[in-house]
């Protein structure tokens, strides 16, 4: 299997597992929490046929990667992001981010600029600053992120349960648009995250962006559900899109958080487009 390391603790290599498939102009997809690089399995099909080389990898303390206990802050995720793309050698690329992606897509172009991005997407992201402050109003209170940690320290597997209906809206979607099998694969793939992850990853979620997007001056296309029960359209999406000069705003109707899955011909469509554009 590929690996990337991207750093050591103590004797041993932090190694992403990543995977490499087409030809053409290349797309990294970066997944959301607490997934890996196979939540993106209804985009890889489209995008291979389409002509793109695609590129998924997981996070660190996710998926097949390793699961130390440091680095989960924005500015690592940042550079194990540039680590892949140096190590594969990728130019002209475009970066799609997911959920918790999203901030990766801002840190990465804030920290390091566009040189060698030509494109960019945030699919139900966290930017551009989620949590409420008096200079950010529009965000989620402290105390919510509170629970969520203290719930996710508590029983993190009862938690990935909870957090799973309301990441596809199953009360609503469930049966049409995602099966309980589907669901039950994603638990199984949160299941095998890092414990520490799964709770170091959840303050990161409050990061302020807004510097980031500042810096974005690459075509930007953000997708979200208007539905959305875990990133809220109005708090983040709608946000990004209005900070970042020229961005497209495609708003997916009764689209849950996990859009990606339950209207995967949709988000298709609009990255299809906006990639040939």
């Amino acid at each position: 299997m590929p690996f990337v390391t991207v750093g050591t603790e103590n004797a041993t290599d932090i190694s992403l597992y990543y995977e490499d498939h087409g030809t053409g102009d290349p797309v990294v997809l970066i997944h959301g929490y607490p997934l890996s690089g196979t939540s993106w399995e209804r985009q890889l099909p489209a995008l291979l046929a389409a002509g793109y080389r695609v590129v998924t990898y997981d996070r660190r303390g996710f998926g097949r990667s390793s699961q130390p206990a440091t680095g989960y802050h924005y500015d690592t995720f940042a550079d194990d992001l540039r680590k892949l793309i140096e190590t594969l050698k990728l130019d002209h690329v475009c970066l799609v981010g997911f959920s918790m992606g999203g901030g990766e897509v801002a840190r990465y172009i804030g920290k390091y600029g566009s040189t060698g991005v030509r494109k960019a997407v945030i699919i139900g992201g966290v930017p551009p600053f989620l949590l409420k402050t008096p200079d950010n109003p529009e965000g989620v209170d402290q105390g919510v992120f509170d629970g969520i940690l203290k719930a996710v320290a508590t029983d993190r597997y009862a938690f990935f349960s909870e957090f799973f209906g309301n990441f596809f809206n199953t009360d609503v979607l469930k049966g049409s648009r995602i099966s309980e099998d589907a669901i039950h694969a994603s638990w199984i793939v949160a299941a095998q995250s890092s414990p520490i992850a799964s709770i170091a990853c959840v303050p990161t979620w409050g990061e302020d962006f807004r510097g980031d997007l500042a810096r974005i001056d690459v075509p930007l296309l953000v997708i979200h559900g208007d539905a959305d029960r875990i990133v809220p359209l109005g708090a983040s999406g709608a946000r990004t899109a209005k900070l970042v000069k020229g961005a497209q705003l495609e708003i997916v109707k009764d689209g849950p958080h996990a859009v990606n899955w339950t209207h995967a011909d949709d988000v298709n469509a609009s990255l299809l487009t906006f990639l040939r554009r």
